[in-house]
């Protein structure tokens, strides 16, 4: 039995025009999932002249209709209080019960 113990804010992006022609980007909250959050294996990538860490998370929550505006899907996010982790892909599970995100934590800037 999986354990979902983190409330996650499910986040889709949003475009508006700026008033100058071009666009602005903000963000949507589009309902709440309970999960558990899992740090994957860390790599070592080359950054802007130095090396940096970079660990992968999967995070598991409960199944979500396919046609469920509270479905994720790569590009949205998750939030949790002020970490944020970025949708890269969203795998159904064999027995259809859970959907496993794999996610990248967003460097706060």
């Amino acid at each position: 039995m999986k354990r979902f113990s983190r409330m996650l804010e499910l986040e889709a992006p949003v475009r508006s025009a700026d008033g100058a022609g071009g666009f602005s980007g903000s963000w949507s909250v589009l309902g709440t999932h309970w999960g558990t959050v899992e740090p994957g294996s860390g790599r070592l990538e080359s950054g802007e002249g130095y090396p940096r860490a970079r660990v992968p998370y999967r995070i598991i929550i409960r199944a979500v209709p396919p046609t469920s505006v509270a479905r994720p899907k790569p590009g949205y996010r998750f939030r949790d209080g002020t970490r944020v982790f970025e949708i890269r892909a969203v795998q159904d599970s064999s027995d259809a019960r859970f959907l496993t995100c794999l996610v990248d934590e967003e460097e706060a800037s």
